[in-house]
């Protein structure tokens, strides 16, 4: 079974309006690290996307995503970093700071997978479910 498992920081408070756009931002980054822009010779855009084999079955069946919480953004680089090492589909979030955070660009969440459940369960198994 594969997953996508997305890392919340738990200790900024956000709203949860926001805890959503950055979800999201998250779970579609991902995506966007594998696209290419193909431009065709009648002027049309359209993206080539390229993924592994886990990608494809987690399109074809529920696109289970998992939302989980951390507690520090310490914790949310460590658990990025480790997803990075295993060459797990991974992207870290950054807010720009504008609406939250006073203006200072934070690091709010990461996205691991999609990835077999077993793999991305050996990073974030521990975390609780938001």
């Amino acid at each position: 079974m594969t997953k996508q498992v997305i890392v919340m920081r738990t200790d900024l408070n956000m709203r949860k309006g926001k805890m959503i756009a950055q979800a999201c931002h998250a779970s579609l980054g991902v995506f966007t690290q594998t696209m290419v822009w193909n431009f065709t010779e009648t002027g049309e855009i359209r993206f080539v996307f390229w993924g592994d084999e886990d990608t494809k079955e987690w399109f074809e069946q529920s696109f289970t995503k998992i939302c989980v919480g951390c507690d520090s953004e310490e914790e949310l680089e460590k658990l990025y970093a480790e997803a990075n090492l295993r060459k797990l589909p991974c992207i870290l979030i950054t807010d720009n700071g504008t609406t939250e955070f006073n203006g200072v660009p934070t690091k709010t969440c990461c996205a691991i997978g999609p990835a077999q459940s077993h793999l991305i369960d050996e990073i974030t198994g521990h975390l609780k479910l938001l």
